[in-house]
């Protein structure tokens, strides 16, 4: 198999030697450059370079001019910025413009492990899509001469979505079964406000499935700390709602998935985020799947605390109407008793494997 190819460019020597050593052990064919002038011949006369690790410090002006033209030449290529605490607003900066995909820590080898594992993991999963895309485009173009084929397509579509649920999912132990979960309590709620379309339906439940697809662009280090996240982890992780937008418009742009993955993290009183909408600039799927997603949330175990019940929930939904969610959606939800809601959790994820299995997988 032939090793993927790394481009360090950092112009401080010892960090260079020490970030191509440590990247020695895993499978790469490293190549080193100490100025942007030196990487470019590098990208020019190379096949392809599947990512680049950024560690110029004190970062200049210019080295932005030399971003966008990397970007520009190659924007098959992940770049992972090695940044310094004092750089933080640059390198947030940098990441809100799609200039750069990951930020690591230079003294955080887990966090630049991660960087470069989930980026290879993210290039994997955009290319499979796009070849399913592909797949779905030629065949809906015989849609007139087979209905058959098109039906075809469209089950090669589903089975993308549940894979790619699915891999997301098995990323994190503690959250497995959650995508599947807060599709059928959405499902549910919208049967209750009168939803009945089939095809809003169906997007709803891709939507649901698919919420968190942003945080394949968050590093394992944030994404699974047990511990509180200071508030520059926080502000990555932030940013999953946007990222997953922009991943999944250029594989489906069906409004309804579209507006759950972007407005998920949205408030009722306008203090969400990403864009702080408030009542009725929340999409209505957003807003139904918002109670879906706090209702399993609250009634799952997670690494900081301890799983509560249904009528805890029920108390902290209710209790929230009016700023965190709508109160016609949590109308909805009150109309239907917790013996109903611990039914459709437990037929929900009955013949899901155990934790313990989940586990095993993750560590092959």
């Amino acid at each position: 198999m032939n090793k993927k190819k790394i481009l360090i460019l950092e112009d401080e020597e010892k960090r260079r030697k020490r970030l191509a050593h440590f990247l020695s052990g895993m499978n790469l064919s490293v190549t080193e450059a100490s100025s942007f002038s030196e990487a470019s011949q590098h990208l020019s006369h190379s096949d392809h370079f599947a990512l680049a690790l950024v560690g110029l410090s004190p970062f200049q002006e210019d080295h932005i001019k030399h971003l966008k033209r990397i970007r520009k030449s190659d924007s098959g290529i992940g770049i992972v910025l090695l940044s310094l605490i004092e750089n933080a607003e640059l390198a947030f900066y940098l990441l809100d413009k799609g200039l750069v995909d990951h930020i690591a820590s230079y003294d955080n080898p887990a966090g630049i492990f991660s960087a470069i594992k989930n980026e290879f993991n993210k290039r994997k999963l955009i290319q499979e899509n796009e070849f399913y895309r592909q797949s779905l485009d030629k065949l809906r173009s015989q849609q007139k001469r087979t209905r058959n084929r098109a039906s075809h397509a469209e089950e090669i579509y589903e089975a993308t979505l549940e894979n790619l649920m699915t891999a997301l999912d098995l990323r994190d132990v503690e959250t497995f079964g959650h995508s599947l979960t807060v599709a059928k309590y959405s499902l549910v709620l919208a049967g209750i406000l009168g939803i009945e379309d089939k095809n809003t339906l169906d997007n709803l439940k891709k939507g649901a499935l698919l919420h968190d697809v942003g945080k394949i662009a968050i590093p394992d280090s944030i994404l699974k700390k047990p511990s509180a996240l200071s508030a520059q982890e926080w502000e990555k992780i932030k940013l999953h709602p946007s990222l997953g937008y922009g991943l999944i418009k250029e594989v489906n742009t069906v409004k309804e998935i579209g507006n759950i993955i972007l407005y998920h993290h949205e408030r009722y009183d306008g203090t969400g985020y990403p864009e702080r909408l408030k009542k009725n600039e929340i999409p209505l799927e957003a807003r139904i799947f918002a109670l879906a997603d706090a209702l399993d949330a609250i009634t799952s175990h997670r690494p900081y605390r301890k799983e509560r019940g249904f009528e805890a929930a029920q108390k902290e939904i209710q209790d929230n109407s009016g700023t965190q969610f709508d109160p016609v959606v949590v109308e909805a939800f009150s109309s239907l008793s917790i013996d109903k809601w611990e039914k459709i959790r437990f037929e929900t994820t009955k013949f899901m494997p155990s934790v313990d299995y989940i586990s095993q997988i993750n560590k092959i």
